[in-house]
């Protein structure tokens, strides 16, 4: 189990690290910008997990893993742009970056949610559905926030395709098949599902939540 719940931070990670960096070359940051962005993105929800569970230091300083794996996406993705820096632009005009930049965040953002749960499951000895909801979406969201405030846009939490939204819905599903007697593996698989399949129908169907119409 340990080594599927590795696999599974690793795959986050990765795709976290890669939505950074991809921000970071839209703005046309150099490569430590570039670097600087992936980590962010892919270690920043988790550290804000970590302080809050009071797990110091963070997973994200004492278990390098991580950090090292954002940075070496972060720059592999920089050197396959650096070389053809026409790909970036080709990309842009074409629509590719935007669908990459999708699914890297919905597949971080629902790997990060359901881990930032069982965090929660960890530390809190008793139930508290609105607590491991909380560190949920915080852990999922986080980092993605840090990057677009970084990157100087509105975060994606506040604008699009049912963001934080999707996060609370897998949030309760894995919480939810928990209660129901699955096994832990099932039931973050359950939750990751929801959210990528909330995520993909809002995209796919253009829902949003409601906001003030410009006149």
């Amino acid at each position: 189990m340990e080594l599927f719940i590795l696999a599974l931070e690793l795959i986050g990670t990765v795709a976290f690290a890669s939505s950074g960096a991809l921000a970071a070359m839209e703005k046309r940051m150099d490569l430590f910008g570039v670097n600087m962005l992936g980590i962010v993105t892919a270690v920043g929800g988790g550290i804000m997990r970590d302080v809050i569970l009071g797990l110091t230091p963070p997973a994200a300083f004492s278990q390098p893993i991580y950090v090292l794996t954002a940075a070496v996406t972060s720059t592999l993705l920089f050197g396959v742009v650096y070389f053809r820096p026409s790909a970036l632009d080709t990309e842009l005009r074409k629509g590719l970056y935007d669908r990459l930049m999708f699914w890297c965040d919905t597949l971080g953002l629902g790997i990060f949610t359901v881990m930032g749960i069982r965090a929660a499951y960890g530390v809190l000895e008793e139930e508290n559905t609105f607590f491991f909801i909380f560190t949920g979406v915080l852990t999922g969201v986080g980092g993605g926030t840090l990057r677009d405030v970084f990157a100087s846009r509105t975060p994606d939490i506040f604008r699009k395709h049912i963001y934080a939204v999707a996060s609370i819905a897998g949030a309760a599903a894995m919480i939810g098949a928990v209660r129901l007697g699955g096994s832990e593996g099932l039931a973050m698989a359950c939750g990751v599902l929801v959210v990528v399949l909330i995520r993909w129908l809002a995209a796919h169907f253009c829902w949003n939540l409601p906001r003030i119409p410009q006149e």
